[in-house]
């Protein structure tokens, strides 16, 4: 899920992706789908997997498959709701959307929220990850595929990684765009020792995020997940860490100027063909605080200037 893998590859594949012909001195010059176009084909497998699937949910506090989420397709004459009829309702279980500027169009992602998990103990409604921190997470990965037959059109769900016992943290700064998108949305829970060495995780966020492959891994194919194609993620939050991600004495998520637990780096020209105004960066140099050694840009480093008790976002402030 590593993000920089994808941008670096989509860079390349931007001016030409290659595939030989019979003559192995030939080759055909395969050009990058259209970001939009993809898009639009992706919300609408996306879209119609929401209106033909339900979902059972596990409910068993203290327990580790609690708030596991199978879906399935709803059989003819079935009157299970659909995962899209969620949208409208007061309580959890309840589907959102959440639009995001990227390649010079604004997607749409689908993610339903089973649980948001309480923040621990006591409850804190702050103990949610930014976009740029560190969490530990079980999850299970399919992604989806449509074939028709005889005028027969079917959705086919493939998994292609799950992990139950999370053993390391995942940085959302790394992975896929549709993690570092979602994961703000739910808080963590609460854990106390089990037995023989384990973990009882309790409270937890759980959800279903439902990525268009533009936010995940787009053109990059592998042997697991083919290009092109929407991928479908359950999960649940155990645990977060807070990065220092410049090394300037100050936590990442103590430089997200607005508060709203998102800070991007726009200076990525493939990613944002026309750079939006940084909420998060101080000097207006291009380089979000979280990113920048020098935050108010007077020639003095932030972490110095903290070290010499003077205001590091005052330009006329110095040590």
């Amino acid at each position: 899920m590593n993000k920089f893998r994808f941008y670096f590859i989509l860079s390349i594949t931007t001016l030409l992706l290659f595939s030989c012909s019979k003559n192995s001195n030939d080759f055909v010059a395969v050009p990058l789908r259209d970001f939009n176009e993809q898009f639009t084909a992706d919300n609408q497998l996306i879209e119609d997997y929401l209106n033909s699937h339900y979902i059972v949910i596990t409910n068993k506090p203290g327990d580790q498959t609690d708030q596991d989420v199978v879906i399935e397709e709803i059989p003819s004459g079935g009157t299970q709701p659909t995962i899209m009829s969620y949208q409208t309702n007061a309580t959890f279980p309840k589907l959102f959307k959440k639009e995001i500027p990227l390649h010079g169009i604004t997607y749409t992602m689908y993610y339903l929220v089973l649980r948001e998990g309480t923040g621990g103990l006591p409850a804190n409604a702050n103990n949610h990850p930014t976009n740029v921190d560190n969490v530990l997470t079980s999850y299970k990965g399919t992604y989806l595929t449509k074939s028709t037959v005889s005028n027969v059109t079917t959705i086919t769900a493939t998994p292609f990684e799950e992990i139950k016992f999370p053993q390391k943290m995942f940085s959302l700064y790394d992975v896929i765009r549709g993690w570092a998108e979602i994961f703000p949305k739910f808080k963590t829970g609460s854990y106390e020792d089990g037995p023989n060495g384990t973990v009882i995780y309790k409270d937890f966020g759980a959800g279903v995020m439902f990525i268009p492959s533009g936010l995940a891994y787009y053109s990059e194919g592998n042997t697991s997940i083919p290009s092109y194609v929407p991928l479908v993620f359950s999960f649940k939050l155990y645990e977060l860490q807070r990065i220092d991600h410049d090394g300037d004495g100050i936590l990442s998520v103590n430089e997200d100027l607005n508060n709203d637990f998102y800070m991007y780096d726009f200076r990525n020209t493939s990613a944002y063909p026309v750079t939006p105004t940084n909420l998060d960066d101080t000097d207006g140099d291009g380089i979000p605080n979280f990113l920048d050694t020098d935050d108010d840009g007077d020639g003095f480093t932030t972490k110095l200037e903290i070290s010499k008790g003077t205001d590091p976002l005052d330009k006329n402030s110095h040590p």
